[in-house]
């Protein structure tokens, strides 16, 4: 399963931390998702994504083993769905899947 990466887990050390293999973060890949943005999550310190169809994401795919996505998913948490979303990356369009949580507020969510 291919994933798309827009938050903390862009950080190659969290990754590689969160997903317990090093050898994950070495495979991150360009993408760019267009039609949603970062935001804040309500009482979170932590962004989600929300649409807005002027906006653009610049983030990066991967595909983690299975263990990986398990213990990426445990991290996550409930309150985030795996959602499908399209991609654009160097290679052309890809359909992968992206962690949203509900509660996205207005306000823009621009740390890592």
């Amino acid at each position: 399963m291919r994933l798309f990466l827009y938050g903390t887990l862009l950080d190659v050390a969290t990754l590689a931390s969160r997903g317990g293999c090093a050898r994950v973060a070495a495979r991150l890949a360009p993408a760019t998702l267009h039609g949603w943005r970062r935001a804040g999550l309500r009482g979170g310190r932590y962004p989600t994504l929300r649409r807005d169809r002027t906006a653009v994401v610049r983030g990066a795919i991967v595909i983690p083993p299975a263990r990986v996505l398990a213990r990426l998913t445990a991290w996550e948490g409930a309150a985030y769905r795996l959602t499908r979303v399209v991609v654009d990356t160097p290679n052309g369009k890809t359909a992968a899947y992206s962690w949203i949580a509900a509660g996205a507020i207005r306000r823009p969510w621009n740390g890592v």
